[in-house]
């Protein structure tokens, strides 16, 4: 009887230790299933965190950005506002937010930034910046050569410089410089005579003879280009060219050349007030103007209107 009892005891816990067995195998499933799920949303975890700080390091860039400012530039439409739309995409990544407002004329670009309310204008030649300053007492100074654009006589009524006639009559720009500039281009096509020593000041009074008695019509420089339904022919600066529709390569009938006193003269500038040349902002403008992708820009787009500056 005891030894019944005791094997019988002894199958007892022996199911005992079974059972305590298998819920401790089924303990450490449960726990291999909670350490498995736990693993995943570590994993999980582990795999966004990455995107987390992506997300707080493009944040911490995009404030980097927002503290380097804005440079405002006042400027023409053709080709000025496009390159500097170019130039925008790279200051962007720079940190530079670039505002740019087209004028139609040249004097407001002039008078905003000498009130600084601008920091900086992009339309203008050097001779016509000294000029500006002269007769109207600012205080505006080169802060970087930018681009060329050749002068070009264009077709109006007449289609060749070879049906030129007396009574003809061309328009020109009526400022000091610019009025010069085609004055010498007409000159440099044996249309006129220019008084000896006149120069890049010349104007209409300068005028010793003309070779065909034509008729020169003074406009204001963004009007010229009005001028080409009744005008025989019209001398235009090359932004106003290209606002026309026209191109120096395809449409102008005689241009500047390259190693022309004029070619050399006018090449065109930011301009800043006095005593902000070496602004930090300025100087941020101009490397990027004066990169290699912008000069790649400006040999693309303008067939041969506009010529990057060195």
């Amino acid at each position: 009887m005891k030894k019944n009892v005791l094997n019988k005891f002894l199958r007892s816990a022996g199911a005992i230790v079974l059972a305590a067995g298998v819920l401790a195998g089924c303990g450490s499933t449960a726990n291999q299933t909670a350490q498995v799920e736990e693993s995943e949303v570590a994993k999980s975890a582990g795999e966004e965190a990455p995107a987390a700080e992506t997300v707080q390091e493009t944040e911490a860039a995009e404030a980097a950005v927002e503290e380097k400012g804005t440079i405002t530039v006042a400027a023409s439409q053709t080709p000025h506002s496009e390159i500097l739309a170019q130039a925008a995409e790279i200051l962007k990544e720079q940190g530079w937010d670039l505002q740019v407002t087209v004028f139609d004329d040249y004097v407001q670009p002039n008078n905003v930034v000498e009130s600084e309310e601008f920091d900086a204008n992009y339309f203008q030649h050097i001779p016509y910046l000294n000029s500006f300053n002269e007769e109207q007492g600012t205080h505006l100074v080169n802060a970087g050569g930018i681009h060329y654009e050749p002068f070009g006589i264009y077709a109006g009524t007449k289609s060749s410089l070879d049906e030129l006639a007396d009574g003809d009559e061309i328009a020109v720009p009526n400022d000091t410089t610019n009025e010069a500039r085609a004055l010498l281009l007409l000159q440099d096509n044996g249309i006129l005579t220019l008084r000896e020593g006149a120069g890049l000041t010349a104007t209409v009074n300068d005028i010793e003879s003309y070779n065909t008695q034509v008729k020169i019509i003074e406009l204001a420089a963004e009007s010229v280009k009005d001028a080409i339904p009744d005008a025989a022919f019209v001398v235009l600066n090359g932004n106003y060219a290209l606002e026309a529709g026209l191109s120096v390569g395809k449409d102008a009938l005689a241009y500047e050349a390259n190693d022309s006193e004029a070619a050399q003269t006018y090449v065109n500038v930011i301009a800043v007030k006095e005593g902000h040349e070496n602004d930090e902002k300025i100087k941020a403008l101009i490397e990027v103007l004066k990169s290699d992708a912008i000069k790649q820009f400006i040999v693309d787009t303008y067939d041969g209107a506009v010529v990057p500056f060195n």
